[in-house]
């Protein structure tokens, strides 16, 4: 292939990367813009509390380490934040936080293999691949 065909042909890979960047970029920022986000690696769990007659389920926002503030006590945080009941406000929030987290994960790390992408597009490595071609 002559050189100006393999240089256009890298410029249009690139640019459809960056393309590719931008619309998950904007993704991201739509995301972020419509709510709070779990902190990384939390999720929402189900337990289950036993009153003396019934049994009741409540949810909670769990964490890998403990990083919720407890609010019994000052300076002393817990990995558990209480959500309540199912279909409360507060668990309905939490379960879109998280998915809002994991979503925005997601893109983020699909937006910095793109970036290696492109950058492999100017590396020696390309550049070789296509003279052998």
């Amino acid at each position: 292939m002559p050189k100006k065909e393999r240089e256009l042909e890298i410029t249009q890979r690139a640019e459809r990367i960056q393309a590719a960047i931008a619309e998950l970029s904007r993704k991201k920022s739509l995301l972020e813009a419509e709510g709070s986000l779990a902190p990384q690696g939390c999720y929402v769990a189900r337990y289950q509390a036993r009153g003396q007659k019934h049994r009741y389920w409540y949810y909670q926002l769990k964490a890998t380490s403990a990083i919720f503030p407890k609010t019994n006590k000052d300076h002393e945080d817990s990995r558990f934040q209480h959500l309540g009941k199912a279909g409360s406000q507060a668990h309905i929030d939490g379960v879109l936080a998280v998915v809002r987290r994991v979503q925005i994960d997601e893109l983020t790390k699909a937006i910095e293999g793109l970036k290696e992408s492109w950058l492999d597009l100017y590396s020696d490595d390309e550049k070789a691949g296509h003279r052998a071609e």
